[in-house]
């Protein structure tokens, strides 16, 4: 589903990453680990398409992602790429439900139909009496489940999650960790998920070790 092959990336002399290769496949759900300034984030950014590799090929869904720029891509990362990060990112001025939205309005989707499928998320995920709650008035546990939602909003092939319990206590941290089980075992979601957290990295398919710009 997800194939990554001789990333490379510097920042200046900085090397960051030295030759990457990930292949992850539908359904799984896998995990980064490693200390520090070993990579973690900015290989995750690359597999997102939210930065450029300076060498290497990723291919989802068999698709060569890096052929296409600007607006394509822009769109292309929509439709199948959905995101969540340790802070939630969502619009204060904006309910939770017009939050899970977001990304379907992006994609040009009827009002209407995003919304529905905003509203069973909200339901699946326990939030359906929050929906039309700002996040100021949502629990930091509340406000990432809301962030999941959106991630999920376009039925992405697959979901990037870069420190998703690193802003939370250990009960939400674990409703998580279960809650992206369920996701995958409902729809066969696909995660891929940096994490210092050892309890979540186990609970994955895989883990994957990085050290130095490498996978060990």
């Amino acid at each position: 589903m997800l194939k990554a092959t001789g990333i490379y990336k510097n920042y200046g002399a900085l090397a960051v990453l030295k030759g990457v290769n990930i292949e992850i496949s539908k359904g799984e759900i896998v995990s980064i680990a490693g200390s520090s300034g070993a990579g973690k984030s900015t290989l995750l950014h690359i597999l997102g398409t939210l930065d450029k590799a300076d060498k290497g090929e990723i291919f989802i869904n068999n698709f060569p992602v890096f052929k296409m720029n600007g607006k394509k891509l822009a769109a292309f990362r929509n439709k199948h790429i959905g995101f969540v990060f340790q802070f939630h990112h969502l619009l204060p001025e904006f309910t939770a439900l017009e939050n899970v939205c977001v990304p379907g309005w992006i994609a040009g989707r009827k009002t209407k139909e995003v919304q529905e499928k905003a509203l069973s998320l909200l339901d699946i995920l326990g939030l359906s009496d929050r929906a039309e709650h700002k996040p100021g008035e949502l629990s930091g546990g509340e406000q990432q489940r809301v962030a999941v939602a959106r991630a999920l909003i376009n039925n992405p092939s697959i979901v990037m999650a870069d420190e998703p319990t690193g802003n939370l206590d250990s009960a939400n941290a674990k409703e998580l960790h279960n809650l992206f089980i369920d996701l995958r075992n409902r729809f066969q979601q696909t995660f891929l998920i940096v994490t210092h957290n050892e309890e979540l990295a186990q609970m994955s398919d895989r883990i994957l070790h990085m050290k130095d710009g490498k996978m060990i």
